[in-house]
């Protein structure tokens, strides 16, 4: 039985896919974006969290058999309200085998990947297979900036783009807009290029930047360093892909 790292189990989410949902946050992720808003998510190990003047350990390890029976507990009143159950993280394909054997033993459930696209394309095959619904991230086209300001590069990412359009399964492509960053007019330019007749994909969904981002950090012992203004209003500039005829619309997280 495979086991796997859990950061936290979130019921009844309204913004991680369509209806009612249970969202599951999968520890551990390769990226260090410079505005993440989960950093309890990037190390793969449990750790402490300072909250309130008291100290918690956030990081659960489950064996699939019983992450999915806690799952299926709710899946009467996911059904009923055109939910299911949805992979975040984190990076929920870095445990792409736990995820898959717990995708294998949910009862009839709609599943969502949200995923960064950082991961082995056997990986994302695996766990894309068993999900009716993808969101998608996609950050920065130029790969110095990308590299720049998540640690890694992103052409793996575009590869497995192009491997999810082949799937046939449906996917949401997600900007986040960080301010000078993500959300200028060049890059989202270059993101609706890349998009430009691929097939699977329903809309691009933009981000506006989570200002509360920063807050977490302190309480984990570690320090946000965005390395840009968080206080300038988003460029919600839905222009680029409605031009090429992609959907797309600014929408909260």
């Amino acid at each position: 039985m495979l086991r796997g790292m859990v950061s936290d189990i979130r019921e009844f989410t309204l913004h991680d896919g369509p209806g009612i949902r249970t969202t599951v946050f999968m520890k551990g992720c390769p990226l260090r974006c410079s505005w993440c808003h989960n950093p309890e998510t990037q190390r793969f190990e449990p750790q402490e969290i300072q909250a309130a003047g008291s100290a918690r350990t956030i990081g659960t390890e489950y064996e699939a058999e019983g992450l999915a029976e806690i799952l299926n507990r709710q899946a009467p009143v996911l059904r009923a309200n055109d939910g299911g159950v949805t992979f975040s993280g984190g990076e929920p394909l870095c445990q792409a085998p736990f995820v898959a054997e717990v995708i294998d033993r949910l009862d009839n459930l709609h599943v969502l990947l949200d995923t960064s696209g950082h991961a082995p394309e056997e990986d994302l095959r695996m766990v894309v297979s068993k999900c009716q619904l993808v969101y998608y991230d996609l950050k920065l086209i130029d790969a110095g900036a990308h590299r720049q300001y998540t640690g890694k590069d992103n052409a793996l990412i575009l590869s497995n783009l192009k491997c999810l359009s082949s799937t046939g399964v449906p996917f949401v492509v997600r900007v986040p807009l960080i301010p000078g960053i993500t959300g200028s007019n060049e890059n989202l330019s270059a993101i609706a290029r890349t998009l430009r007749g691929l097939p699977g994909l329903l809309q691009v969904d933009l981000l506006p930047y989570n200002r509360a981002a920063g807050g977490k950090y302190a309480a984990l012992g570690m320090t946000y360093q965005p390395g840009f203004d968080e206080a300038a209003e988003p460029n919600a500039n839905t222009e680029p892909f409605l031009t090429l005829g992609i959907p797309a619309q600014v929408r909260l997280r």
